[in-house]
């Protein structure tokens, strides 16, 4: 169980980092005003990345990648299963934070934008050292629910052989043919990692609006 939880963690932090990332980016582009074709092109791929991973379920997306898209490219490479749902829920969790963090940039006032762009400011400049950090605080909140979101999502991981904690529970049961003792375990060690999660995150917020005040 334990070997299982760590390789829960380790999917679930890498995945929210890429999911941030590649979500940021997602987000400016469907933001970024529509004046040349270029910017309407970024948009467009935007909305259609983003309608395809979140129209989609994630097991789904898991099997497709594992037995479909990377078969054969990375056929016998080590640790094949952790980097292929890593980037799987990675790119699906991308989608949901594109939208978090456009939420955010629009609840940012457009004055904020103006007052940038007069003081000397590209738009490039002004999303990333005055919108954006302001943004980031107002979504924090939804920021860290993703996080918890998504280490309760890889509980499906196991259907490529990630040996994930929910896997390590279902070996447990085959071994012994006992199901509520692992199965309550499994859902106890979820309960706890959440509740920490959630500690830390409050925490953190708390420490925000302190340097706000």
């Amino acid at each position: 169980m334990l070997s299982g939880l760590g390789y829960t963690l380790i999917i679930a932090v890498f995945s929210v980092l890429l999911g941030i990332f590649l979500g940021a980016l997602l987000a400016v582009c469907k933001v970024i005003p529509q004046k040349n074709i270029i910017a309407k092109i970024f948009n467009s791929v935007a909305n259609v990345y983003i309608g395809i991973f979140r129209g989609t379920p994630v097991m789904v997306q898991l099997l497709l990648f594992y037995f479909g898209i990377f078969s054969h490219a990375m056929r016998g490479y080590p640790n094949k299963a952790l980097i292929i749902a890593i980037l799987v829920f990675g790119l699906n969790s991308a989608a949901y934070v594109a939208e978090i963090i456009r939420s955010g940039i629009l609840s940012i006032d457009k004055g904020q934008m103006e007052a940038g762009r007069s003081l000397g400011f590209t738009y490039s400049q002004t999303m990333m050292k005055i919108i954006l950090p302001q943004a980031i605080k107002n979504i924090l909140p939804a920021l860290g629910n993703e996080f918890i979101v998504m280490v309760k999502e890889t509980s499906v991981a196991g259907f490529i052989t990630v040996f994930d904690l929910t896997r390590a529970a279902r070996s447990i049961v085959a071994d012994y043919y006992n199901a509520f003792v692992p199965y309550l375990t499994l859902a106890a060690v979820y309960l706890v990692v959440v509740l920490i999660f959630t500690f830390f995150l409050n925490m953190f917020e708390k420490r925000l609006r302190k340097s706000d005040h």
